[in-house]
């Protein structure tokens, strides 16, 4: 078990009460939970750990179609079935059809891992539970080999969540939980300046200020997030966009320049569209 502790990086800022929760879930030895956003850095925060704490990480990015399984191993039997037609002598060792997970690509490491577990609320619900035995006692049995793999260190493990749908209590139970709240403009503000340092200060208000204008317009389906936002303010210094450009004394009366890069379907650019015609015609 490490005892370096994670107060962020240069290139991410972590709040407060973000390092609190990474190195209690560290101090308890329980995965971390972090339910986010889209866009707030949940996955990146992972990254961040793993190299502020000189560790190796092992990523595992969870699909609809991703079963537990395959997180411990897999026998591809497919395979030893085709080299045992042909005559291949692999198939007299089960094991070259064994197929590692990254839970024992984890357990594996000679040093303590970063282990995570990006999405976990994609896969079916029964996913989390089908974890919990190997969580818990971090081994598991590879039956086709009658071999137990046991974890050499127990790793520190990040598991991410969009919130898409709710995770099973049994589950919730054995986590340190962490809801990362969207960043204020303060900050925001620090966040930009990591990725765009020097970025002049009057561009950088005026942009914080159009941006938070669009993220509060009433009934967007889908809000702007942080990376959303750096990708704006790169287009804007590309095409030396000037911060009176996104500056109104009405802020409901103007969208802002390449707000594609910031509304993201056609509901919500038609629905920004329609409450500026509105604000525009009311003060005529």
């Amino acid at each position: 078990m490490t005892d370096a502790r994670f107060t962020g990086t240069d290139r991410y800022i972590a709040t407060p009460d973000l390092t609190l929760a990474v190195n209690a879930a560290i101090t308890l030895g329980r995965p971390l939970l972090i339910k986010g956003e889209p866009g707030t850095g949940k996955t990146q925060l992972a990254l961040e750990i793993a190299g502020a704490l000189g560790l190796p990480i092992h990523e595992w990015h969870v699909k609809s179609t991703s079963k537990a399984q395959q997180g411990l191993y897999e026998y591809d039997a497919v395979s030893r079935l085709r080299d045992s037609q042909l005559g291949d002598e692999r198939v007299r060792d089960i094991g070259n059809y064994i197929l590692r997970g990254k839970l024992w690509e984890a357990f594996d490491s000679e040093v303590q891992p970063i282990l995570l577990i990006d999405e976990i609320d994609k896969a079916d619900i029964e996913f989390p539970n089908d974890l919990l035995r190997e969580l818990d006692r971090m081994e598991f049995y590879v039956y086709e080999t009658r071999e137990l793999v046991r974890a050499r260190h127990r790793p520190i493990i990040i598991i991410t969540s969009n919130n898409e749908k709710e995770l099973p209590d049994a589950f919730l139970r054995r986590c340190f939980f962490h809801y990362i709240r969207f960043p204020d403009a303060a900050t925001m503000e620090k966040i930009v300046e990591v990725h765009y340092p020097g970025l002049r200060r009057e561009l950088l208000a005026e942009a914080l200020a159009s941006f938070f204008r669009v993220r509060e317009t009433p009934g967007l389906r889908k809000k702007p997030s942080t990376s959303e936002l750096l990708d704006w303010i790169k287009l804007l210094l590309a095409e030396e966009i000037p911060p009176e450009a996104l500056r109104s004394d009405d802020p409901r009366k103007s969208i802002p320049p390449l707000y594609g890069a910031l509304l993201k379907n056609e509901q919500d650019v038609h629905l920004f569209e329609q409450l500026v015609f509105l604000a525009r015609r009311a003060g005529r």
